[in-house]
């Protein structure tokens, strides 16, 4: 079943423009997100995915900073860090792992929801879009913003990471616990470190949920019981619980 029409289909540039309705389209990241743009890092990725769909390039998704539409800064109780958007068709919504309802779900998806029931003590159900759980202060990151079809980590060297590493630091800055669920080798090296020597988050890290590492030592993902621990630590912060997810 193909899904909604997720492509890029205006110069990103536009996308990121100054106008009466820039606070509602960013929340409270708007002074990172202008800072980013206005920044050499920033015109350069700018200019360069701009250059690719002038070309005539197809890039997912449509809204590559959908992630903080949904979930404001100070409404964060929860970061998952991704890596890439999907990059067939339909698949990227802009929230890391999720795709719209109606689509397949991809293996690592699947994997997520087997282990959300496994956490939970329940029969797997299906999972395919996370909007839920963004909605409810979980921020779904991947640290590149945008893919081109067919083509895994296309941009992944476009410049994304100047600004997906300042919104994880404004997450670590945040003075309210916070629990970041890193998944796989790539997460922990951007995140780890960062977090930890915040000293008031929650760090939990286990293998990415890929078939190809989820049951893998040394950490595997199958089983590692995130879901219902990070749970536990945003009560015991006295947080609320993200309602989704075992123990909410």
């Amino acid at each position: 079943m193909s899904g909604p029409d997720n492509r890029l289909r205006q110069p990103l540039a536009t996308l990121l423009a100054d106008d009466p309705a820039v606070a509602e389209r960013w929340s409270d990241w708007t002074p990172i997100v202008r800072q980013w743009r206005d920044s050499p890092a920033g015109r350069a990725t700018v200019a360069a995915i701009d250059g690719r769909l002038a070309a005539g390039a197809t890039i997912y998704p449509a809204d590559p900073l959908r992630a903080l539409k949904l979930t404001a800064r100070r409404h964060v109780r929860a970061v998952i860090l991704g890596q890439d958007p999907y990059h067939a068709p339909g698949q990227a919504e802009g929230l890391a792992f999720s795709v719209p309802e109606g689509l397949k779900p991809p293996p690592s998806l699947r994997n997520i929801a087997k282990e959300l029931a496994r956490d939970a003590g329940q029969p797997v159900a299906v999972l395919r879009s996370l909007v839920s759980w963004a909605e409810q202060g979980v921020l779904l990151l991947n640290t590149g913003l945008s893919v081109e079809d067919g083509d895994a980590a296309s941009h992944a060297k476009m410049g994304w990471q100047a600004l997906t590493t300042r919104i994880l630091e404004a997450c670590v800055e945040n003075p309210h616990p916070t629990a970041f669920l890193l998944w796989g080798g790539h997460a922990q090296q951007i995140a780890s470190a960062l977090v930890a020597t915040s000293g008031r988050h929650g760090l939990f890290e286990a293998n990415h949920p890929s078939p190809l590492s989820a049951l893998r030592p040394p950490t595997p993902f199958m089983g590692c019981g995130h879901f219902s621990a990070a749970n536990r630590f945003l009560l015991s912060r006295g947080r609320g619980a993200i309602a989704a997810w075992p123990g909410g």
